[in-house]
């Protein structure tokens, strides 16, 4: 049984006045407002994405 990872992300600062490419990379995570959570799998390309915005977002749960 090969159980995935997933990482739980929370928006923490707004993306306007952000280059329009962290703002697709906020909209690829699935996030949107401040506040707002989503789940995304423990890859390489998401690990990517993340630290692409580290400082609009926070890592709540890595299991």
């Amino acid at each position: 049984m090969n159980a995935e990872k997933i990482i739980t992300l929370e928006q923490t600062a707004s993306a306007i006045g952000r280059p329009g490419s962290q703002r697709a990379t906020l909209k690829g995570l699935g996030l949107n407002r401040i506040g707002r959570k989503s789940r995304v799998a423990d890859t390489p390309a998401n690990r990517g994405m993340i630290a692409k915005v580290a400082h609009l977002v926070r890592v709540v749960d890595g299991r």
